[in-house]
């Protein structure tokens, strides 16, 4: 007699990480904000405890400390004494978080390419079935699609004479995969903080959700982030927490001009520019300083903005721009950037910025190898 199974109630653990979990979730969207300054959004913490009462006398905001601090999330700052700084686990776990916020969960997807819709050697199945031709591999052979159609062109036969030619071969196609390379472009100008709307902070998330998708999802593509200003310069992930806007106007030239010298470098088939803005070009360096217009705009520095994606589509680097403000003599200037360069545009709100660009992302099969 079998002994089976017993079921019953299941009651989880009482855990002393209730209190920290809770905490936990708000401090990651506050030190995001702060842009990693952990005094700043433990401030604020103390401020929302005080106001919705988060802690109560049998875990406090120093046993959340301490736990930040057991738990590797914090560490003591060295140049500064009695003051606290991110750690490399703080990064991941706030890209992470990013990740499951805008783009949820995620389906694990093989090694993670973009596939394109041309068969051949490649290392996925598909559904599709054809005859064997020289140089297909054996393990691309269909056992059991060869040996019925052995058994319907000469007949069933048993011991000896059964029979199959390489005319009965089937071989199952393969799709080819594809690496993209992609440039993630993002406004820190002034404007991004103006008119009491903060638009730095949702953008910082879009990117590192969308370098951690990168990493989980499709490891063999390449993912640059570059910022720009006055000037354009490249970004490593895990600065991400800690970008903020500064004092400038928007030099999108420079920021064109970077991407494409670094996708220039990437030895890939798929490249393309996401570029995140809230406002038109402003602004141009020159040899005796900057050139800068912030009314309307300026021919001098929107020609060469047009230039560069005519250039882009040149190298066929299709750029995708997500503009954050819907005025209608931006969206005027967008519409010939986009023309010129045979892109695509999208006028987002914040609140949809993330799922937008998850979607671009997957659509990019467009290119063989």
């Amino acid at each position: 007699m079998s002994a089976g199974f017993r079921f019953r109630d299941y009651v989880p653990e009482e855990t002393t990480d209730k209190g920290f979990d809770s905490l936990f979730k708000i401090f990651m969207q506050l030190v995001t904000i702060t842009s990693g300054d952990v005094g700043e959004a433990l401030s604020w913490l103390n401020e929302l405890d005080k106001q919705y009462g988060l802690t109560d006398d049998g875990y406090g905001m120093g046993n959340f400390i301490e736990d930040l601090k057991n738990k590797g999330y914090i560490d003591e700052n060295p140049q500064e004494p009695g003051s606290f700084e991110i750690t490399a686990k703080s990064e991941q776990k706030i890209r992470k978080s990013a990740l499951e916020e805008i783009f949820g969960k995620l389906k694990k997807s093989g090694t993670g390419n973009h596939r394109t819709p041309h068969t051949g050697q490649g290392d996925e199945q598909s559904t599709d079935m054809r005859e064997f031709r020289f140089g297909d591999s054996l393990d691309q052979i269909s056992m059991t699609e060869s040996i019925r159609n052995a058994q319907l062109n000469h007949g069933i036969g048993g011991g000896d004479d059964f029979m199959l030619t390489e005319g009965d071969l089937e071989v199952r196609e393969n799709e080819h995969k594809t690496q993209t390379s992609t440039v993630l472009m993002i406004d820190i100008s002034h404007s991004m903080i103006l008119y009491g709307e903060d638009r730095i902070t949702p953008a910082k998330k879009v990117a590192m959700a969308l370098a951690e998708l990168v990493k989980q999802k499709y490891p063999k593509d390449f993912l640059d982030v570059i910022v720009f200003g006055n000037d354009a310069w490249q970004i490593e992930v895990k600065e991400l927490p800690y970008l903020q806007v500064g004092p400038y106007h928007t030099n999108t030239v420079a920021g064109l001009e970077l991407a494409l010298d670094l996708l220039r470098k990437r030895k890939t088939s798929n490249k393309q520019i996401f570029m995140i803005t809230d406002g038109k070009p402003t602004c141009l360096k020159e040899a005796g300083g900057y050139y800068k217009n912030s009314f309307g705009l300026d021919r001098k520095v929107i020609n060469k903005t047009l230039n560069l994606a005519a250039a882009a589509r040149r190298l066929k680097v299709p750029i995708t721009t997500f503009m954050i403000a819907d005025d209608p003599y931006l969206k005027r200037f967008v519409e010939e950037f986009t023309e010129v360069n045979q892109g695509k545009a999208y006028y987002s709100s914040l609140k949809g910025l993330g799922h937008l660009i998850f979607e671009d992302y997957k659509k990019n099969r467009r290119k063989s190898l």
